[in-house]
């Protein structure tokens, strides 16, 4: 897995070599792959200790990506290594999993100097090692992608609430403390405070939330100097922070650190091109999450909007409008992403994705296509006018120009605003809808391209920010995706896991009754035999073979009685019918039973059904002091209906037990489903659906 991530980076980036360090306990690292030319200067298993400025080493000391156009200097065997290589230029990004800094990817190339987005772009394929390495494909990594899907929908609702505020021209005091408040909650900061830099240098605190607010008190008037956040901020126009306020000088720093925060983050506000201020967050934790900046921008940019619409009534109502497209696709956004964290199949969330998309943006036609192993696509989703045209379920060979080719090929963001030079089927088909302008993204899931979204309009092209606005529908479509296909690959793990267990059950029942089983009975005979050949006169030997052959009948009858507990032959021979009866009348307890299962179903199916019965009545017998039970089955809607009843104690645990847990994981290894309903005193009922013909 390692070289397939080592080679695959290089491959996107265009390295020239990829190696990925583990960090070890000892401070040393080791490498887990290596990708590139001369593998044999960094094979796989060997050990460095790299010192700065080699990238590695400044990405394991400070948790962050980091850079380096200059090895000249550096001095480890590291340097060496990369100098041999002539690598002149350097990238590495930390790799982290469940919290912990596990180790880093690095890339070198002999060009001058990567491209500036290169630790960004490597944050994807570092998040796919780190999930791999966490083995969270199963229940825990389907469980905490719901869980940030969750926090993403809490985080568009809180940006629709600021935009229906900015929206409807509430005055910008009141926008700035909903958004001090807003950015708070979603961030989980201690204290939050937005400023606004005065001509002569210094700032206006307009709004604070959170503890100590005295501290901070709005009105106040600051001077700040580095390393203090949002003076950086104010001198670089970037998002900042610091996350070690022990050198910082000044009354500003003296109020942070009384207010005990260790780490700050802050971003710009830009109004109409000019520097307006800034929104900074705090927290008493040890440092606020990477993607911090990131998630404060969309705050900062309807800040700068609210105050950009109360600075001028002429361009009041054009920023309204922006607001309310903002407000509409934050709302758009939101309806997807709770699609996606409810676990929605990928195809209802498809055709959501490309009408809110459709709307949203204006465009007359939303395509959704995904890329087949042979290089063509096939469309999904098809939302707009022509259907005939591109309809569902059509396999297309696009070429560029064409905006949805020019994305399979680059896997980056493309559009077309002149189809008059492009050819095939495909560019045929857009003519004849009449499309003059085109934007397609790509759609990736877990660090591949998967397919892509395209939409297209009438008019002369589609704004500039176009594929700005898409970016966020792709993600949650590439989310939607993955977490349906780790779902599927959970089931159907679990479903060979029970196949198996099943097909021994079986292979061992019939082992038995054929093998030892039969040895048994014939050595039974042989040895009645043998009783009534030995002469009248020899009672007492006559007797000690009689008492060996009852003893043998003995051991036959509870081999007999073992085989069936491992898989019982009537189930394969007559069915489940005959094999819920045989379960009735060995039950400690009366048993009622209503059984209508014609035709029979799947055999995994009767299997289940067999075991969810032969369990229920089991702990009925053992645990609720039932008199009496009833087990109900019926054929009905593809599902096969079973329901187990009976008047004992109640007070089950559905969660408690293997036993239960068993049937859970049977039950919906077949795409099934199971509750357990056991009030105390009132007995307990267990109802399944299995589906007549699982997946």
């Amino acid at each position: 897995m390692f070289a397939a991530v080592a080679q695959e980076v290089g491959h996107v980036l265009g390295a020239d070599g990829t190696t990925i360090f583990r960090l070890d306990p000892d401070g040393a690292t080791t490498v887990a792959a290596h990708a590139g030319a001369q593998p044999e200067v960094f094979p796989v298993g060997s050990r460095w200790k790299p010192e700065p400025p080699v990238v590695t080493a400044v990405a394991l000391g400070t948790g962050r990506p980091a850079r380096t156009d200059d090895y000249s200097q550096a001095s480890c065997a590291v340097g060496d290594a990369v100098r041999r290589l002539g690598w002149r230029s350097g990238v590495a990004v930390p790799i982290v999993v469940e919290g912990h800094l596990w180790g880093a990817i690095a890339v070198g190339t002999r060009r001058e100097r990567f491209p500036a987005d290169t630790e960004q772009r490597m944050a994807g394929f570092t998040e796919l090692v780190g999930t791999a390495i966490a083995n969270a494909e199963g229940r825990a990594q389907l469980e905490d992608s719901r869980e940030e899907l969750r926090v993403l929908a809490d985080e568009q609702a809180a940006l629709r609430r600021v935009a229906t505020l900015v929206a409807r021209g509430v005055p910008p005091a009141e926008v700035l403390t909903a958004v001090a408040h807003e950015v708070s909650s979603v961030l989980g900061a201690d204290g939050t405070v937005i400023v606004r830099l005065d001509p002569d240098g210094a700032t206006t605190l307009v709004a604070s939330v959170g503890a100590h607010r005295s501290e901070l008190p709005v009105g106040s008037r600051w001077k700040l100097e580095p390393p203090v956040a949002v003076a950086v901020v104010l001198r670089t126009w970037r998002p900042a922070r610091c996350d070690d306020y022990s050198h910082a000088s000044g009354e500003y720093a003296d109020a942070v650190r009384r207010m005990g925060f260790g780490s700050s983050v802050a971003a710009p506000i830009v109004v109409e091109g000019q520097l307006w201020g800034a929104i900074a967050v705090g927290t008493r934790r040890e440092r606020f999450p990477a993607d911090t900046e990131e998630r404060m921008a969309g705050f900062t940019e309807l800040v700068g909007t609210a105050i950009a619409n109360a600075e001028g009534r002429a361009q009041l109502e054009d920023s309204r409008d922006e607001l309310r497209r903002l407000a509409d696709e934050q709302a758009a956004l939101r309806r997807v992403a709770t699609l996606v964290a409810h676990g929605m199949p990928p195809a209802e969330v498809l055709t959501a994705v490309a009408h809110e998309v459709r709307h949203v943006l204006g465009a007359d036609a939303t395509n959704i296509v995904r890329l087949d192993p042979d290089g063509a696509v096939t469309v999904l989703t098809r939302v707009g006018d022509h259907q005939a045209e591109l309809p569902v379920g059509s396999r297309w060979k696009p070429e560029p120009p064409v905006a949805v080719a020019v994305v399979l090929r680059t896997g980056r963001t493309a559009r077309c605003d002149d189809y008059s030079e492009a050819s095939g089927a495909f560019a045929d088909a857009v003519g004849r809808i009449g499309l003059m302008s085109a934007v397609a993204t790509p759609i990736v899931v877990d660090g591949r391209l998967w397919g892509v979204i395209a939409i297209g309009g009438r008019r002369e092209r589609l704004p500039a920010d176009t594929e700005q606005r898409m970016a966020g529908f792709t993600e949650l479509v590439g989310t939607a995706i993955a977490n349906a296909d780790s779902h599927d690959q959970l089931t159907a793990s679990r479903a060979r896991i029970v196949a198996a267990a099943d097909d021994a059950r079986r292979r061992i029942e019939r082992d038995l009754h054929d093998g030892a089983q039969q040895r048994l009975v014939t050595l039974g005979l042989a040895l009645r035999l043998a009783q009534e050949s030995v002469p009248e006169q020899l009672i007492e030997l006559q007797t000690q073979i009689g008492r060996v052959a009852d003893e043998l009948d003995g051991t036959i009858e509870e081999l007999r009685e073992l085989a069936r507990g491992i898989h019982p032959a009537i189930l394969s021979e007559g069915g489940l019918g005959p094999a819920l009866r045989t379960l009735a009348r060995r039950a400690a307890i009366p048993v009622e039973l209503d059984i209508r299962t014609e035709p029979r179903p799947a055999d995994r199916v009767e299997v289940a059904a067999y075991y969810v019965v032969s369990e229920a009545l089991t702990n009925t017998t053992k645990h609720a002091r039932a008199s009496h039970a009833q087990v109900a089955v019926e054929q009905r809607d593809a599902l096969l209906h079973l329901s187990i009843r009976d008047d004992g104690a109640g007070g089950a645990d559905p969660l408690g037990g293997s036993g239960l847990i068993g049937l859970r994981d049977r039950v919906q290894a077949l795409g099934g489903s199971i509750e357990v309903n056991s009030p105390p005193g009132d007995g307990t009922a267990i109802v399944v659906e299995l589906p007549l013909q699982p997946d």
